[in-house]
């Protein structure tokens, strides 16, 4: 790996069968956290969508032509009460198992986050889960920092 040579590029339109499945492994994993998702199939995204979208970089980060990575920025209007009036938002942060740890995720996000300052953005926002500590933790390592966290109650349980 360390020889390896990582490349992020934006995702095509071929990429697809990877990218749902990259999808799908996301759903997975966080569901432990999110009692309430539905059942499968259940989707989180509409990747051609992103593809196309001139407001949306989804990109994948590859080795040899494999994807390995996927992260996307889509740039969303504040509440009217909140400044800066724009942000990017970013979504789809995934790497494949037997890559993590490497620093895939730091590039993908600092590709992102390159991205959003060539379009002269100021702010950069994200969920997580608020048990996602591994999550969390990756985040806080790029100096995102927490700001609100959403409670919930499920009182039919």
């Amino acid at each position: 790996m360390q020889n390896t040579k990582i490349t992020i590029r934006e995702a095509k339109i071929d990429d697809l069968n990877t990218l749902r499945l990259f999808e799908q492994a996301i759903i997975q994993y966080e569901r432990p956290f999110a009692p309430n998702l539905k059942d499968d199939p259940i989707q989180y995204y509409d990747l051609t969508n992103l593809i196309e979208r001139k407001d949306a970089y989804l990109i994948v980060a590859t080795i040899e032509e494999e994807i390995i990575a996927s992260g996307y920025a889509l740039i969303q209007d504040s509440k009217p009460y909140k400044k800066p009036e724009k942000y990017a938002y970013l979504g789809f942060m995934y790497v494949v198992p037997e890559f993590r740890g490497k620093g895939i995720n730091g590039k993908v996000i600092d590709n992102l986050i390159d991205w959003a300052k060539k379009r002269d953005l100021k702010e950069i926002q994200l969920d997580v889960y608020a048990e996602n500590e591994i999550a969390i933790n990756a985040y806080k390592k790029r100096k995102f920092k927490p700001n609100l966290l959403k409670m919930r109650l499920n009182i039919a349980e």
